[in-house]
């Protein structure tokens, strides 16, 4: 018998047997089980089996931490053992119905706003490679001042960092839309509705330059560039009424009929009555966020730092996503992030002394790839491996965090993009920041590391847990 098809059939046996088991999926680290009953799960019998680097309940599924390349083998070797199969989607709809209604909205949250992340991360990043291009004594290297760049240079770079930002609207109609189980290019279209060339510019009204629309004499209309919740609110609407109509009009008259009812209707209601009265709501939400974020003394930094992966455990993490949206599309900087970075810098530096003071061949294994892992961005494998598993390390880990955060938040870091942190977000932070961008992941990292190895962790106490 192979090592592989030993692991899958004490997996089987661990999480409650054959029968307690609905379906298996993959992802790229993880093997995905869906259970009938989550009491018969056997954690400490999980995590002793070879290859698993952590294992956890999340949204509905028995997440089990293999790492890349070993999952797929191990997937195939539980398939081979007649459960039934499901692609990683088909499963994941299905987990989407347990949970509570709470926890079911912040999924569908996440669902809408996370295929938007990587455009807004490569704009992010252009942002912050222009402003690394634009510094003086980088300049200086080609003989050059900034009164030299080209105009036709910065416009091309202007058309790498806007665009996403000005057509904001129509990427979150579009990815509602299809979320909310509308057609996704009715979604794009009434996206692309609220930011026509045809309405006042929502950044020329917000400078005083340019004079919004007043429908009915007190109803003011502008262009959305920028905004995300209109969109949001509009694409749920919007959603919700094409399947409404379609369900109504004859399957001859439905390719013509329900587009266009559809775009009718909601541009009017979008315009008129959701626009005004949310992007009020945004401007408020943005207000306060941007109030807390600029508490003096290193206060917000302290309480978000030390709280971030906190919250990550939870699982709704995902709403602060149109925060760091809205403070990128409205000030082309984001905060929140250099605090972030923090937090997951620190969880890498918790685990990373873990993995250096044990003597076990196994935790170290495990502990220093999950380590890295963090410090590349991703906290998942430190935390459920290691971290939280031995209590103590995801404790001085927080302590990390909230020291990292607290001096982001001293020298007033900001970002140019969002979701990338610690090594990979260094491109963030080129425009002249990435010095301090070091210093705190350093203190961070160095803060969690060693309350972790004086306090946090011992082989004694690992083999008292593991009895």
């Amino acid at each position: 018998m192979s090592e592989n098809r030993k692991i899958a059939e004490q997996v089987i046996e661990a999480v409650g047997g054959k029968e307690n088991i609905q379906s298996v999926a993959h992802c790229a680290t993880r093997l995905r089980i869906m259970v009938n009953d989550k009491e018969k799960i056997n954690q400490e019998q999980i995590e002793n089996i070879n290859k698993v680097k952590g294992a956890f309940f999340n949204s509905g599924q028995y997440q089990i931490i293999f790492g890349t390349g070993t999952v797929n083998k191990i997937y195939e070797e539980v398939s081979g053992l007649g459960l039934e199969t499901k692609s990683a989607t088909d499963q994941k709809n299905e987990a989407v119905k347990s949970g509570t209604r709470f926890q079911r909205a912040i999924r569908t949250f996440g669902d809408v706003f996370v295929p938007i992340i990587p455009v807004l991360v490569a704009t992010g990043l252009f942002m912050g490679l222009r402003g690394l291009a634009m510094q003086e004594q980088v300049l200086a290297i080609f003989g050059m001042k900034p009164d030299d760049v080209s105009q036709n240079f910065l416009l091309f770079t202007q058309i790498l960092t806007d665009t996403a930002f000005i057509f904001l609207p129509a990427l979150v109609a579009w990815s509602t839309f299809r979320v909310f189980g509308g057609t996704p290019i009715i979604g794009l279209v009434l996206g692309l509705m609220l930011v026509s060339p045809s309405l006042p510019n929502a950044w020329g009204v917000a400078g005083g330059d340019v004079e919004p629309l007043k429908f009915f004499g007190w109803i003011p209309v502008v262009g959305y560039q920028g905004s995300v919740l209109p969109a949001f609110i509009a694409g749920i609407i919007g959603a919700k009424l094409e399947r409404s109509i379609r369900k109504r009009v004859p399957e001859a008259l439905d390719l013509i009929v329900t587009p266009f009812l559809t775009l009718l209707v909601m541009i009017g209601l979008s315009l008129l009555v959701v626009g005004p009265v949310f992007h009020i709501v945004e401007q408020g939400i943005l207000s306060a966020a941007t109030s807390v974020l600029s508490w003096p003394f290193g206060i917000s930094g302290l309480l978000i730092g030390g709280l971030n992966q906190l919250i990550v455990i939870t699982g709704v993490h995902h709403i602060f996503n149109m925060l760091e949206i809205q403070l990128l599309a409205q000030y082309h900087y984001n905060p929140y992030n250099a605090i972030v970075t923090c937090a997951v810098a620190a969880q890498g530096g918790a685990a990373l002394a873990v993995g250096l003071k044990t003597k076990s061949i196994k935790l170290k294994a495990l502990a220093l790839p999950s380590s890295l892992s963090a410090f590349l961005g991703i906290t998942e494998p430190a935390i459920f491996g290691v971290n939280l598993r031995y209590g103590k390390p995801f404790i001085m880990a927080l302590i990390g965090g909230a020291a990292g955060g607290f001096l982001a938040s001293i020298l007033g870091l900001k970002a140019t993009g969002m979701a990338v942190t610690v090594i990979p977000g260094t491109l963030l932070y080129l425009n002249g920041q990435i010095l301090e961008y070091i210093l705190v992941n350093l203190v961070a990292i160095g803060v969690a590391f060693v309350l972790t190895w004086m306090f946090g962790f011992s082989d004694k106490v690992q083999k008292e847990m593991e009895q």
